[in-house]
């Protein structure tokens, strides 16, 4: 008997791609804005139509920058901040996310959290779980760091959109990067991410990091073989040596959090057909509702 496919959504990579690629003019009855909550049901319609999975779930960010990371590099995720710890999101994006929650609840599709974390450690945790095979559908690449084609993981990737997806897999890291899944936390260490304010090592980008990891393995069997380098080289990671442990735990996911017991199984109708009902209508979620009935039944 084959184990159950799994597909497991980075739910804010979505709903922030769905709000900035549909137009602001998808407005509920009221007049409320919601081209996020659209965009991101008819991003799950869409990849649960193509894939079929048996297991779902919407991973979520509980903490969106966590205070153990900041504590290992203050730079991390910092031109994010808009004060406090609270990030830049245009509040026509933050009124969204509450009508999310509701809509995905509604359905029955499994939100996942935990307090302390990111989605990107919730995903790595479901993973490292998961029954079989398992998909990630993201537009984040710290998660390339979870594709194993032993274990068929792979990534979902959608940077160039939904329809254009690319399906991540070590073949594909190797082809485009010369790395596999397993060396992608070193590859970013080294070469950087300004996205979430890593600095990367000086004078080191993204083919010298993978010429470095193709011929040491990993970021440990670099360190150790420094005094082989050209002097710019050794000099870099010497003087980086405090900064590549930090970013090394900051980038790793975290794969065994607390996670609440959930039945991931895929709805195939709503969980509150009343409910989502009436946000259908309410929303004016219009052909996105029934595309994403669809996708649960089919």
């Amino acid at each position: 008997m084959n184990e159950p496919h799994s597909q497991f959504f980075d739910a804010a990579s979505l709903f922030f791609r769905a709000f900035f690629g549909l137009p602001a003019t998808l407005v509920s009855r009221d007049g409320r804005p919601v081209n996020a909550v659209r965009g991101l049901l008819d991003f799950l319609a869409r990849f649960i139509t193509d894939y079929s999975p048996e297991r779902v779930a919407c991973a979520w960010d509980n903490s969106w920058r966590p205070q153990w990371r900041v504590d290992l590099l203050p730079t991390y995720k910092a031109h994010r901040v808009d004060h406090g710890d609270v990030e830049i999101v245009p509040p026509e994006l933050t009124a969204q996310v509450p009508l999310i929650r509701e809509t995905l609840d509604a359905l029955g599709l499994p939100i996942v959290g935990a307090d302390g974390y990111e989605a990107d450690d919730v995903i790595a945790t479901l993973a490292e779980r998961a029954p079989g095979p398992a998909d990630v559908v993201t537009g984040d690449r710290d998660l390339f760091q979870l594709v194993d084609d032993d274990r068929s993981i792979r990534v979902l990737y959608v940077a160039r959109g939904v329809q254009k997806h690319e399906r991540v897999t070590d073949g594909w890291l190797a082809a485009k990067y010369g790395i596999t899944g397993g060396q992608y936390v070193d590859f970013a260490v080294l070469r950087g991410d300004p996205s979430d304010g890593l600095p990367g090592v000086k004078g080191i980008g993204e083919k010298t990091a993978a010429s470095l990891l193709a011929q040491h393995g990993d970021l440990e069997g670099i360190v150790a073989a420094a005094d082989t380098f050209t002097p710019a080289v050794r000099k870099a990671l010497t003087t980086n040596v405090d900064y590549l442990a930090n970013a090394s735990q900051v980038v790793a996911c975290e794969r065994d959090v607390d996670l609440p017991e959930l039945d991931l199984t895929r709805p195939r109708e709503p969980r509150d057909p009343k409910r989502f009902a009436e946000l259908a209508d309410e929303l004016n979620l219009g052909g996105a509702a029934e595309r994403i009935l669809a996708a649960l039944a089919g």
